[in-house]
């Protein structure tokens, strides 16, 4: 850390905090400068105080201090991501984007200060490499102090689960611009799993009749008559165009899965997997790694875990991959619709994988929460993460959810699409980071030819505007709605999701030894992800880089994707958007073709 000097610090505190007097020292200054609330949320659906917290109570405190200079990393991001610039495929490495990232001195300084003003031992504290965020364990007595707010001990009604939160905290004014969000505060996480139900083969699948005849795919392709029941890495090798691909192990490519809140991969379910459907992986398997103390429990395999990473892996095989089980949960702003917090920790993954210097190429994560859920400094600072990862060469992909445009209840007596923000007004409700303009959302279709399935998340950001990106395609679909349609229930201008598609409905997996079926967009994000790392790897036989943020990429390529064109997706008292010619909130632009895009992509 650079510390200025200290003139420069007292001038810089008292120009945001007029109340000080240049005599005083600087650390009884900070600590006695006025406080204003810093951020503010309504009370949370669903839950009620139920007493005062523990004043001991250890709190995990996580600071993130501002990034400066994030607007020239989004600069460079869409330069090495737009096929049509002359910096293509020249991505950052980690220095580069640390030193993009990196909080400025004045920050550094007096967010220290203001800590060692409190009795903190700055040299001590745990800090990212770029030193964009500081990490600090205090009881809930000092926090406290520290934020001039009161903690409660909150209690879910319908649960009983308790949390300890507060509604708003404050900060001096002087480091109001020092610092960009501190978690846990506001938020309200309850972790549980998303609604991937495993259902037991024989209570699934019909077999189709002997010698079914082949049916057409929507490019055109023949596909086995079996991949209307359920569908398997064949399926989806023939509904994509990638049958006969076969990929290297040796040229750098790889690919990895996110696992949280318990979900552990079972590696002898996997086994079970290859010998199953993809005879040749048998014997291989991944590479697990724990990230803030994520167990590997191998006797409570989870289905979302197993989904994920026997589909992922499958297809991109003989690629090395790697299956990361995180800890923890996320901040969560609970609303009527989601007043459990159904996925992770983000902001723990992100930490860890930021601070690796090599990286998967390829990276699937099929789990969200509603975008008004997350507090909108969490979001931000989340999305920026996103970026960092793009800027290195990394695809970034995500599950859009399950609720069709909120919460999948086509009735308007019983939807419960109610905004979070006091006014309890219906609105949309897009998923996040699903929204997030610089991951790439996937919805999903099912039977053949493809159609939408109606549980396919989509809609349009709330929080991020519409990306250039998409300026074309979703300006095109817009048009097409009937003038008043939907009217307040969404924002035209925001990021439109999802951005593509692929199968969602009855992934054949195993679970416990036992082969059974599993729906959902969490199905959709490791089928599309490994058509990806098959991209990935053509480009890197090729000795081209990985493809890395896809979105300024595919939106130039429309025609490497299968267009879908029927389906809808209802919530919110609506039966939701239609998918129609071109890209649609429910479909994006389609589903892949693998031959299209690898002719493109690894000439």
């Amino acid at each position: 850390m650079v510390a200025l000097p200290w003139s420069q610090l007292v001038v810089a505190v008292v120009a945001a905090c007029p109340a000080l007097v240049l005599s005083s020292p600087l650390l009884g200054a900070t600590k006695s400068c006025a406080h204003s609330v810093k951020e503010q949320v309504y009370h949370p659906h669903g839950w009620t105080i139920d007493g005062a917290a523990p004043p001991d109570h250890i709190l995990k405190l996580q600071i993130y201090l501002p990034q400066p200079n994030f607007h020239e990393l989004e600069q460079a991001l869409y330069q090495v991501s737009d096929p049509d610039h002359e910096n293509y495929g020249l991505h950052l490495s980690k220095e580069d984007v640390e030193s993009l990232v990196a909080p400025s001195s004045d920050s550094l300084s007096l967010v220290d200060e203001w800590l060692v003003s409190h009795g903190l031992d700055v040299s001590s504290l745990s800090r990212s490499p770029s030193k964009d965020w500081v990490s600090i364990n205090v009881p809930v007595q000092k926090a406290e102090e520290m934020l001039r707010t009161k903690y409660h001990v909150w209690k879910h009604i319908a649960s009983g689960s308790t949390l300890i939160r507060t509604t708003s905290y404050s900060l001096p004014t002087a480091l109001h611009r020092h610092v960009d969000v501190i978690q846990p505060t506001t938020s309200f996480a309850r972790a549980g799993p998303f609604s991937t139900i495993f259902r037991l083969e024989t209570e699934e699948f019909e077999a189709p009749p002997p010698n079914a005849p082949a049916i057409v795919a929507n490019g055109g392709l023949k596909v086995d008559a079996a991949c209307n029941t359920s569908i398997t890495i064949t399926c989806l090798q023939q509904l994509y165009n990638a049958v006969g691909v076969k990929p290297s192990a040796k040229n750098g490519n790889e690919i990895g899965i996110t696992g949280y809140l318990g979900q552990f991969a079972s590696t002898s379910d996997l086994q079970l997997f290859f010998a199953n459907q993809t005879p040749a992986a048998v014997g291989s398997s991944f590479k697990f790694v724990s990230v803030n103390g994520g167990l590997n429990n191998q006797s409570s395999p989870g289905v979302e875990a197993n989904l994920d990473t026997q589909f992922a892996f499958g297809l991109s095989h003989p690629a090395p991959a790697t299956f990361w089980s995180t800890a923890g949960s996320p901040p969560f702003i609970p609303d009527v619709g989601t007043p459990t917090d159904t996925n992770e920790p983000y902001t723990e993954w992100l930490n860890f994988i930021l601070a690796q210097k090599s990286i998967p190429q390829t990276i699937s994560t099929s789990y969200g929460d509603d975008e008004q859920t997350v507090p909108l400094s969490f979001a931000q600072r989340v999305c920026n993460g996103f970026a960092q990862l793009g800027a290195r060469g990394v695809s970034v992909i995500f599950s859009s959810g399950d609720g069709g445009v909120g919460d999948g209840d086509a009735n308007p007596a019983t939807q419960e699409c109610l905004t979070n923000d006091g006014r309890n007004a219906t609105r949309f409700a897009p998923a996040f980071p699903a929204s997030c303009p610089f991951v790439t959302s996937v919805g999903a279709t099912f039977h053949v030819p493809e159609v939408s399935v109606s549980f396919s998340g989509g809609g349009f950001s709330n929080v991020f505007p519409r990306p250039s990106y998409q300026d074309a395609a979703v300006g095109t679909f817009l048009r097409t709605l009937p003038k008043g349609k939907f009217a307040g229930l969404f924002n035209p201008a925001g990021r439109g999701i999802p951005d593509v598609s692929a199968q969602g409905v009855n992934f054949r997996i195993f679970f416990n030894g036992r082969q059974g079926g599993v729906s959902g967009t969490s199905a959709a994000s490791p089928a599309f992800a490994g058509i990806i790392s098959l991209v990935n790897d053509a480009r890197l036989s090729k000795r081209l880089p990985p493809l890395g943020f896809l979105n300024p990429l595919i939106y130039k390529l429309p025609f490497a994707f299968n267009d879908i064109t029927a389906g809808n997706n209802p919530g919110c008292g609506t039966e939701g958007f239609n998918a129609t010619k071109g890209w649609d909130p429910i479909s994006g632009l389609g589903t892949p073709d693998f031959r299209k895009l690898a002719e493109i992509l690894a000439l």
